[in-house]
């Protein structure tokens, strides 16, 4: 085990489960893989989701750590404040970076803004 930890913007998230080979051989060895609760909801909100594409993503979230938001975590919270007026970014995106930069794991995400931030170390699937 490489012992590598990841956490998976929501974009990540979709081509993992459309059978992206890269990023499943990326993921095969991790020692943490995560989402933020806040990926999860964009997924969830899919106007082209279908009743399958709803399915295995509860078999996915299953496999993975879901991360919330919570008050007993204010780090996330501050550091979310100080994302959104440094870097400008939307108030989801910056909670996801957040949460990566707190949780110590590498955000997997072909955003281009994203892979621009300090503190943040960052994978790009495309």
């Amino acid at each position: 085990m490489r012992g590598e930890r990841y956490l998976l913007d929501t974009n990540a998230i979709i081509a993992l489960l459309h059978d992206h080979n890269e990023l499943r051989q990326l993921l095969q060895d991790a020692a943490w893989v995560g989402i933020s609760i806040i990926s999860q909801i964009e997924f969830l909100v899919f106007a082209g989701l279908t009743e399958a594409d709803r399915q295995i993503f509860n078999e996915f979230v299953q496999r993975v750590e879901v991360v919330w938001i919570e008050a007993t975590l204010p780090q996330i919270i501050d550091l979310t404040i100080e994302l959104r007026q440094q870097y400008r970014l939307r108030i989801p995106d910056a909670i996801i970076v957040a949460t990566a930069i707190q949780y110590e794991a590498k955000l997997v995400t072909a955003d281009a803004q994203l892979q621009n931030i300090a503190n943040l170390d960052t994978i790009n699937f495309e």
